[in-house]
């Protein structure tokens, strides 16, 4: 099957080299004038306080300027309360979204995407299996001379039970075989975008296709994505979900309603979904 859109630009080196200590240095790149930096959070309450906590020590070194966004998607634990104190205390960076009930990692990042108002955004999330500071390789990356307008971050020794890791190889096949995109973890909660390149793109899935759906949307709009190698940690508090079957079956539901829109309709189904963006601040551009 002919790819849609352009075909994603090359890894900039290959696991091995990166676990030799090939990697980017996190803090090997001068700082960007302006950064949002989001998370979703579901009954994360283990995790919420050392994540922002990582975000205030790690950021100023990698922006002039920065906020740090926490969504928290209908958690039923103390997530929306040590949120909302976080952000009371942090008033000028912290800021929080609540969603009254669980919506589903998908739509949890839209609602980061629509709250973040800087030119450049990225977000990890909220379960502490990446470090903050590990965006500095995203934006060595982003300024390199190839100018991706995404640089998607890709897992090296993943830190997960074997059933995510082979889910996730057989994902990666068929998004492969049925879209054509090649990125290598297109689910690795570590990604960087240019906003202006984010203009235009509508998203319909609320789960865990979401990720999937942007960049496959993205390079039928003629994006840049470029690829690094991110280090993983096993997550030492809180529980996963991504392995439930109802967050599996929606993302089935999800990829195959996209697949037959496209062989429909392409241009109309590009067009589904809200917008990615909500409204920007003066923004200044890397």
């Amino acid at each position: 099957m002919n790819p849609i859109g352009p075909p994603i630009l090359a890894a900039m080196k290959s696991p091995d080299d990166f676990a030799a200590g090939e990697a980017p240095s996190a803090g090997s790149t001068a700082r960007v004038p302006e950064l949002s930096f989001f998370f979703p959070a579901h009954n994360e309450e283990e995790n919420i306080e050392a994540l922002v906590a990582e975000a205030l020590a790690a950021l100023p070194s990698l922006a002039e300027r920065f906020e740090i966004i926490a969504v928290d998607d209908g958690s039923r634990d103390r997530t929306p309360e040590l949120a909302d104190r976080l952000a009371a205390e942090h008033a000028n960076v912290v800021r929080v979204v609540h969603h009254e009930a669980n919506r589903g990692y998908g739509a949890a990042l839209q609602s980061g995407f629509q709250a973040a108002r800087y030119s450049l955004v990225c977000f990890t999330d909220g379960d502490r299996q990446f470090r903050v500071a590990d965006l500095g390789r995203l934006l060595e990356v982003l300024g390199r001379p190839e100018q991706p307008d995404i640089v998607v971050g890709y897992r090296l020794r993943r830190a997960d039970p074997f059933v995510r890791i082979l889910y996730a190889r057989l994902y990666r096949v068929a998004l492969r075989l049925c879209f054509g995109l090649g990125a290598r973890d297109v689910d690795c909660a570590c990604k960087l975008f240019r906003r202006d390149a984010l203009h235009g793109v509508r998203l319909e899935s609320g789960g865990a296709f979401l990720s999937a759906e942007l960049l496959i949307k993205l390079r039928a709009r003629g994006r840049r994505i470029a690829q690094v190698g991110i280090p993983h940690y096993p997550r030492t508090a809180g529980q996963a979900s991504g392995a439930n079957p109802r967050v599996i079956l929606r993302a089935v539901r999800d990829f195959w309603r996209l697949r037959i829109l496209l062989w429909a309709n392409r241009r109309a189904a590009l067009g589904r979904g809200a917008s990615v963006l909500g409204p920007a601040v003066g923004a200044e551009t890397l």
